[in-house]
């Protein structure tokens, strides 16, 4: 779901306010037709509830998966999406772009 990116950062901020398990994704490099700009953020809690976008829609699910992973283990990653990866064509990323994506535990 596209929204301001500080309705998503305050919505990150108020999950953990509330005690929740919370990472935020954001996109860090692009190239090419990319379907959102660097500094976009998606923000997951550990329940699968989301608000923002990375990509538009077309990677969000795999990009939360990964962030319930990164609520689990504490680890950050950087994911990254293009359509030479045959990851990003099962996920829909098929724009002609790449794009990496940050995401964080939420302390």
């Amino acid at each position: 779901m596209f929204a301001r990116e500080e309705d998503v950062l305050e919505a990150a901020a108020g999950w953990r306010r509330e005690g929740r398990g919370v990472a935020l994704a954001t996109v860090v490099e692009t190239w090419g037709s990319a379907p959102r700009p660097v500094g976009s953020h998606l923000a997951v809690d550990e329940e699968g509830n989301f608000l923002g976008s990375v990509s538009g829609g077309c990677v969000e699910g795999a990009v939360v998966a990964e962030a319930a992973e990164v609520i689990a283990d504490g680890q950050a990653r950087i994911l990254e999406f293009g359509v030479a990866d045959a990851t990003a064509w099962e996920v829909g990323l098929s724009c002609g772009g790449r794009i990496s994506v940050y995401v964080e535990k939420v302390a």
